[in-house]
């Protein structure tokens, strides 16, 4: 049945309000040519260290499943664009793939603030993203399903780890980040949760830098200066190339790991690359996945996109590497596969459905399961930075965890629904009516 029939026959049935708000991608089902789907990151601007290699990933992966045949016997055509780590850009360019490129689903952003940017065009569409990097929760949408990681799969762990006499014991917190959402959000989680281990204010500093920040030498030396008072550990949720500047001064300065450690949660492997890595041996970041795995999954993550690399003549050449939010785009993508096949269509009411339960052996060695509240089972790793740029894996989860999207260390989340609805919110008021 083609779009405009559908139109006609609901318009006839009293239900053009139901109409008007079918998506864009429904005349995809309907034809046997190719399933556009949209690549959402920053390809330029202050991100653009850390997105472009999502792209990399996003492309390999389609090229793969097209390969084997792609899905329900169609090729996928992606949509690149590039909203520029220009906030207002990124709705601007999510509203175009869904409603002009006629996209079937979205991969793409990486900051809570490009993502919160979309999210209002994705539910007033019923478009459907896959959002791939660890974030602050406080959020559950059917429009979205989050493949990176909530606070209690990330955040949490890895302050508990610093208290712990294996991570060093910290007494004292310096919470440093870039000033948005995401750190804002994460920090108000970690005061809560240090205070209830009986941490005072007095010993808990916040700081925060906007997007692009490149002077860390008086915030270094006031860290430097705070951990007099105590043993320190830095929590940094700084993102984006302002890491580039951070580590460095960290170096510059002689702060060694093994004075004040540092847990990143949005650098990895990616941010580390051309950076010299040795005076930050010992330094921390809380993942999902590290590239230095050693698994039979892994290994052929990693030679696939090395061979991609090489194929495409990808700047960085043999240098480039894989990280945590690469594997959450690439099994995403996979799932999304699953759920169309499950579903056999495009369709974004019935995709959302099958997606719920999907599994898929991820790189990390574990097998990946997506929950009802959108969010994926995953393992938590802790890392330690190596002189060369990779991480050891010093603790680990013995098995994946459930995700919170709502923290219970933030008042009035408590009976806040733990699944997301399948029945469509136009269609759910209007049934209620």
């Amino acid at each position: 049945m083609k779009k405009r029939e559908f139109l006609k026959i609901a318009s006839a049935a009293g239900m053009a309000g139901i109409a008007a708000q079918v998506p864009a991608v429904f005349a995809q089902s309907a034809d046997k040519g190719p399933i556009k789907v949209g690549i959402l990151h920053s390809l330029s601007g202050t991100m653009a260290i850390s997105e472009t290699s999502l792209k990399d990933t996003a492309l390999m992966t389609i090229a793969e499943i097209n390969a084997n045949g792609g899905v329900l016997g169609r090729k996928i055509e992606p949509v690149v664009v590039d909203p520029a780590s220009n906030w207002p850009l990124f709705a601007e360019k999510a509203r175009g793939l869904l409603t002009r490129d006629k996209v079937a689903v979205v991969f793409g952003c990486w900051t809570s603030v490009s993502r919160k940017s979309v999210l209002p065009v994705f539910e007033e569409l019923n478009g459907l993203l896959f959002y791939p990097v660890q974030y602050e929760g406080e959020e559950m949408s059917r429009n979205v399903f989050y493949t990176g990681a909530a606070p209690n799969q990330q955040a949490i762990p890895a302050t508990e780890y610093l208290m712990s006499a294996e991570g060093g014991g910290a007494k004292r917190f310096f919470l440093l980040g870039t000033d948005y959402v995401y750190p804002r959000t994460t920090n108000k989680i970690l005061r809560a949760y240090l205070n209830s281990k009986g941490v005072r204010d007095a010993d808990i500093q916040e700081v925060y830098t906007p997007f692009g920040h490149s002077d860390y030498q008086t915030i270094v030396a006031n860290i430097k200066t705070f951990s007099q008072g105590g043993k320190t550990a830095v929590i940094s949720t700084v993102n984006g190339d302002s890491n580039v500047p951070f580590y460095k001064e960290l170096g510059n300065q002689g702060l060694k790991a093994t004075d004040v450690p540092v847990v990143a949660f949005s650098v990895g492997e990616e941010e580390l690359r051309g950076i010299d890595t040795k005076p930050l041996v010992g330094n921390l970041a809380a993942w999902n996945y590290f590239m230095s795995l050693r698994d039979p999954q892994n290994t052929k993550f990693k030679t696939m996109f090395a061979n991609w690399v090489k194929k495409n003549n990808l700047p960085g050449g043999d240098k480039r590497v894989t990280n945590d939010p690469m594997e959450a785009t690439y099994v995403g993508i996979h799932m999304w596969k699953q759920a169309v096949e499950k579903a056999k269509s495009t369709d974004v009411d019935k995709v959302r459905v099958a997606m719920i339960g999907q599994k898929f052996n991820a790189p990390s060695g574990f097998e990946l399961e997506m929950d009802g509240n959108h969010h994926l089972h995953k393992p938590v790793m802790i890392g330690e930075v190596r002189a060369d740029g990779q991480f050891n894996v010093v603790w680990r989860t013995k098995t994946t965890v459930r995700a919170q999207p709502w923290s219970p260390f933030i008042a009035g989340n408590q009976g806040k629904p733990d699944v997301v609805s399948s029945i469509p919110d136009f269609l759910r008021r209007r049934r209620v009516a």
